[in-house]
């Protein structure tokens, strides 16, 4: 992709990048799901699901409104975090259930964390740019991905001590 030209350019490629990162976090935590042995932690991960199709759809709303073709721009930030979850989740997990969701509320953290810090990046450029609405509307998407993060970091004290004791 050609160097953005403007504080525009931006901004839709931060939303571009994020649709990325949403779809590919979505497709790990499909696979993460039914691994999970907590119930709690199962259904958080589900949860996250719809939020993040949520998220989505505020993305190509955002999009399509900014006059630009409704496309995604390949995240390699989330790809890394998708390989890391994808290593220590599946391909190198440990049998024992309350270990594996130890590790399945890392990684899903880690890959949260990155869209609290895109999802908050994109409401600053929306800000400075004048465009009060899609700011609220990624505000409130931010809002909600902490409180999502809130919670996993509430449930891994629990999903901690099963742990401790596998």
């Amino acid at each position: 992709m050609p160097a953005p030209e403007d504080f525009d350019e931006i901004y839709t490629d931060e939303l571009k990048d994020l649709w990325s990162a949403n779809d590919q976090m979505s497709r790990v935590l499909k696979k993460l799901t039914p691994k999970a042995k907590n119930a709690k932690l199962k259904e958080m991960l589900q949860q996250s699901q719809e939020g993040i199709a949520k998220h989505t759809d505020v993305l190509k709303e955002l999009i399509a409104a900014a006059g630009e073709k409704t496309s995604k721009e390949h995240c390699k930030g989330m790809e890394g975090l998708v390989a890391e979850a994808t290593k220590h989740c599946i391909e190198e997990a440990p049998k024992k259930g309350p270990l594996l969701d130890t590790l399945i509320v890392a990684q899903y953290q880690r890959m949260t964390h990155y869209g609290i810090a895109g999802f908050g990046t994109a409401a600053a450029y929306a800000e400075a740019l004048g465009k009060t609405e899609d700011a609220e509307k990624l505000k409130a998407a931010t809002k909600e991905i902490y409180q999502g993060d809130d919670y996993m970091n509430q449930l891994s004290q629990t999903v901690n001590a099963e742990a401790e004791g596998a």
